[in-house]
């Protein structure tokens, strides 16, 4: 059943390349596994999938120790707490929610010098909502350039949540803005845009998002 989910998605996925002009395999799934189990994160890898983001520190070690034989690319996707950047420094091959700089001043401080750079994002709160985290378009260039000097961070780009919207053109709007803002940059390193969910994927491969976060979709809705 998820095996069949999973192809059915990345189906969906390679069709909207296509139909947005996406060069192919451009755009990658991010298997959102929060609250989902073992088993399930198990499937879903002997199914092909590698990418998995977590959202709550404590759940993902757990998910990492029993699950530790497999080949799995780590993403944290959540709120980011300061005392618990060790862990986020040390467990995950991405973090998406970077948003201010000493947020990414403690993440390059307690990355061991034995792995690679930690791959961030730095989260836009492109709908300017009070209840959701995140910088605003006008903080990015700044941020951007401090981040920048941080030796043990790779900053490979945005990732943003917008307001929920069921009309395709008000989806595509602020995936638009933020795709704009970076190309502003005129920064080639900044590759990545972490943006699209179960319920807006197709708006966001239509603006440019190179990693979609999906869940619902592949794993079904929260049990």
């Amino acid at each position: 059943m998820l095996a069949n989910q999973l192809h059915k998605l990345l189906q969906e996925i390679q069709q909207a390349e296509v139909a947005y002009q996406r060069p192919p395999g451009s755009v990658q799934l991010l298997a959102v596994s929060k609250t989902k189990s073992t088993a399930e994160i198990a499937w879903a890898y002997q199914a092909g999938q590698r990418h998995f983001g977590e959202n709550y520190c404590q759940e993902a070690l757990i998910k990492q120790r029993a699950l530790g034989a497999f080949d799995i690319s780590w993403h944290f996707i959540g709120p980011i707490q300061s005392n618990k950047t060790k862990l986020l420094a040390t467990k995950f091959a991405w973090v998406h929610t970077v948003d201010s700089l000493k947020i990414a001043q403690r993440l390059s401080a307690q990355r061991p010098a034995s792995l690679p750079p930690l791959n961030i994002c730095l989260q836009v709160n492109i709908s300017g909502e009070a209840s959701k985290a995140g910088i605003s378009l006008d903080e990015l260039p700044l941020l951007c350039a401090q981040v920048a000097g941080l030796a043990n961070l790779k900053l490979r780009g945005v990732m943003a949540i917008p307001k929920p919207e069921d009309d395709f053109e008000r989806q595509r709007l602020p995936y638009k803005q933020l795709f704009a803002a970076v190309a502003a940059l005129d920064n080639p390193s900044l590759d990545t845009f972490s943006f699209g969910m179960s319920g807006d994927l197709q708006a966001a491969i239509a603006e440019g998002a190179t990693i979609v976060r999906i869940g619902t979709a592949l794993f079904g809705a929260r049990g």
